[in-house]
């Protein structure tokens, strides 16, 4: 998936704060848990995606490995992305760190620009 700015004037610095931010969360599931794990993920998606700033959300499973699972979701700012995980209901977190194997794993994502130079 690219990100596309939403202005397409200005300078190389204001472009970049309009591009969008992608976060990818890992998640492993306990022995036994991965269905469970993916049903509760299913029923997060929607809350997610209704989130103000949310441009898209999706929930993948691992090919070679149904306890893997991931989402991408892609946001118009960090910002946007932290108030709508602070929104989260704390029960809804405890519910799932039952199913996990072990801590979940998410980072924040830049698009590369097709003109940046590879180190």
């Amino acid at each position: 998936m690219r990100s596309r700015p939403l202005h397409s004037e200005g300078s190389s610095s204001s472009r970049r704060r309009c591009l969008a931010i992608t976060r990818i969360n890992q998640f492993q599931a306990k022995p036994g848990e991965a269905a469970a794990l993916r049903e509760f993920l299913r029923s997060v998606i929607g809350l997610i995606r209704d989130a103000p700033g949310c441009r898209s959300c999706e929930l993948l499973s691992q090919h070679d490995d149904p306890t893997r699972l991931a989402i991408i979701e892609v946001w118009d700012s960090i910002d946007a992305h932290q108030a709508a995980a602070s929104g989260i209901p704390p029960t809804l977190l405890k519910r799932a760190q039952t199913l996990f194997a072990g801590p979940a794993q998410g980072a924040y994502y830049d698009p590369v620009s097709e003109e940046a130079t590879h180190d």
